[in-house]
């Protein structure tokens, strides 16, 4: 296991958090236990976009894993959102989508997003890429 934390400003250790978001349930439990091996690193989880910005105002995050195609508000709107907003414009976000095609992935990166990966997903893959913007995470 290889553990991720993060010295703050105070000197303190601390947690980092990660949002997943996915209007299916069964896929935010398969991304989670993809990254079970991430040590200090907690969860939080939202079944569609609305969800996803209202969880901004609950607790601040360090990384958020997203589906595009969602119901009430379309994975790249929050995308946008999230990065447009002051306390989150440098917060890494994964698309985690179904879209594999070219349109859809240079959306996204032009929109921002830190890294596009399809589904199905490669566990480990996964794994590698979050652990490689935690650590680049600034807190």
């Amino acid at each position: 296991m290889q553990t991720i934390l993060a010295l703050s400003a105070q000197g303190v250790w601390i947690m980092r958090r990660i949002l997943v978001v996915d209007d299916s349930a069964t896929m935010r439990k398969m991304v989670i236990a993809s990254l079970r091996d991430l040590t200090d690193v907690s969860f939080s989880e939202a079944g569609n976009g609305l969800e996803a910005i209202e969880q901004l105002e609950v607790a601040p995050f360090d990384l958020m894993i997203l589906d595009l195609n969602m119901p009430d508000m379309h994975g790249l709107e929050v995308l946008k959102f999230v990065l447009g907003h002051p306390s989150y414009h440098d917060t890494p976000i994964v698309i985690l989508t179904t879209k594999g095609d070219e349109n859809s992935r240079s959306k996204a990166i032009a929109a921002g997003a830190a890294c596009y990966l399809t589904k199905p997903f490669e566990p480990k893959f996964l794994a590698s890429e979050i652990r490689q913007l935690l650590t680049s995470v600034s807190v």
